[in-house]
């Protein structure tokens, strides 16, 4: 007999408990990675990344949104990726953060990105009637993702992953529970 689980399948929306830091929102996002299966079913060095079609459908990006008074900022992380990727899995050490413009709304954001290993890629999920998920080599995803800032995330979870030198000493991962986050 399996175990069940439980998957809150509407995401939270609203900005009234959202961060803010000097008056800018904060927002939280990952880079979902997995290491990639050779033909014959071993795990290879090769990395993986999840983008994910913006609500309107006209640009790929990784992961992200406000980061919730509720919560931790690795809480935050991890329900977008279930919320908009539909992914469950490990946040490690953040990536850094950036502050950027937003183009729709003419104001400025901090944005803080994490890596999440992936362990688990749900059939349903929050937003999956809005989104579509893509599963792309580190290049491809590169060249696919609209943001700047999600750019040089990504490159600096690449050096990371390919040294060990530049690996944090001590990691912080975090696994929550699905139920927590409706």
């Amino acid at each position: 007999m399996g175990v069940e689980k439980m998957v809150c399948l509407a995401s939270r929306t609203g900005r009234q408990f959202q961060r803010y830091n000097k008056g800018r929102r904060q927002v939280v996002g990952c880079v979902p990675y997995r290491f990639k299966l050779s033909n014959d079913g071993k795990i290879s060095d090769e990395v993986e990344v999840l983008v994910i079609s913006s609500q309107k459908g006209h640009a790929l990006m990784f992961p992200k949104g406000g980061w919730e008074l509720d919560e931790s900022v690795e809480e935050a992380a991890s329900r977008e990726c279930l919320e908009e990727a539909g992914v469950l899995g490990n946040v490690e050490h953040q990536l850094g953060k950036w502050d950027f413009l937003s183009k729709s709304r003419g104001t400025y954001y901090e944005g803080l990105m994490f890596p999440m290993l992936v362990t688990e890629q749900l059939e349903l999920w929050p937003e999956q009637h809005v989104r579509q998920r893509i599963w792309m080599n580190v290049t491809e995803a590169r060249e696919a993702c609209r943001d700047w800032w999600m750019k040089e995330a990504l490159d600096v979870l690449v050096v990371r992953l390919s040294s060990p030198m530049n690996q944090p000493k001590e990691e912080k991962t975090i696994s929550i529970s699905i139920e927590t986050m409706c």
